[in-house]
């Protein structure tokens, strides 16, 4: 008998727009001869199945359950595809959990303490993972004035970004310490916590890391080789960047980074796919460790499916494993 899965997708913050992107490709490469597969988008109006004659259905959130042609549908599985809140940083995850229907990421603590970079950071550097120095700064605490003292504290570049969520919305590279202010300003629009971190000189690498039968594997290394000064949204979703997958890369770098992004996957005790970001410091000869994305992107122009298709693998076949590594 065939599984019920529901794919979700939408959520809450300015990601929803990735999330739809993605979901399209995941459900055209979910095994529809191995499960009844049935979207869900979540948003602020609602939580929906949209059928495929664009019907939509409410869903009841007492039992995270569907009626179609007075049948009750219960879902064996979640298959996440919601960037950002409330899909990436644990809230779905600790709902799911008290209804025990597995689901293919993170678990709810994973996930938050993920979407936020600081801490992410904190745990990474407890593990010997290398991180760049970093300032988190809270908005209801912060004026102007308090820049001079960062200014002392960090070596400039540096990047300015929200703490919370993901596709770089709201990030900046400053150069000079008198676009500081402006740049913190933009980011506090965005999230009320942000963080400040040192430039690292070197190599852009992300890597996809996933368990599947309870081993932890990596998926191709891709490096990004951004038009814009830096892997921004525009590099991410609007094609200013190069994205060569697998990356043209000495076998012992590349030793290295799939070595540390395991260590993190375990570290964090992660679970699904997870895609982690990396600064190859060619002085140091060491990655540094970005940050951790439990939910990364999956549309056409995303990286995961590019790691997929080299490493020789059907998305269908991907999205399988997930689904059934979920059930362990």
């Amino acid at each position: 008998m065939k599984k019920n899965i529901a794919l979700v997708t939408g959520g809450f913050s300015k990601e929803a727009e990735i999330s739809y992107k993605s979901v399209i490709t995941v459900y055209n490469n979910t095994d529809k001869e191995k499960y009844n597969v049935y979207i869900i988008d979540i948003n602020s109006e609602g939580w929906w199945h949209i059928k495929d004659n664009g019907e939509k259905i409410l869903v009841d959130k007492n039992n995270f359950t569907i009626t179609d042609n007075h049948q009750t549908i219960h879902f064996d599985a979640v298959l996440m595809c919601i960037h950002g809140t409330p899909g990436e940083d644990g809230k779905l995850q600790g709902y799911f959990d008290m209804l025990q229907i597995p689901y293919t990421s993170c678990d709810a603590a994973t996930s938050a303490l993920t979407f936020n970079k600081r801490f992410t950071v904190a745990v990474a550097s407890f593990g010997s993972i290398h991180v760049s120095k970093s300032v988190m700064l809270l908005k209801n605490n912060f004026n102007d004035n308090d820049a001079s003292k960062i200014i002392d504290t960090l070596t400039f570049p540096v990047f300015v970004k929200p703490n919370n969520g993901g596709s770089s919305i709201g990030m900046s590279k400053v150069n000079k310490t008198e676009h500081l202010i402006p740049a913190i300003h933009k980011a506090f629009e965005e999230d009320n916590q942000i963080l400040i971190e040192e430039f690292i000189q070197g190599r852009e690498f992300t890597i996809g890391v996933f368990k599947t039968k309870g081993n932890i594997l990596t998926l191709p290394i891709t490096e990004i080789i951004s038009k814009n000064e830096f892997f921004d949204y525009e590099a991410k979703y609007l094609g200013k960047s190069d994205e060569i997958t697998p990356a043209i890369v000495e076998e012992p770098i590349a030793e290295q980074v799939r070595t540390a992004a395991k260590k993190i996957y375990q570290l964090l005790n992660c679970n699904g796919v997870v895609r982690i970001d990396f600064i190859y410091n060619e002085q140091n000869k060491q990655p540094y460790m970005l940050e951790v994305n439990t939910v990364p992107g999956q549309s056409a122009e995303s990286i995961i499916p590019q790691q997929v298709e080299a490493m020789n693998w059907h998305l269908k076949d991907f999205y399988t494993a997930l689904i059934e590594e979920c059930f362990n």
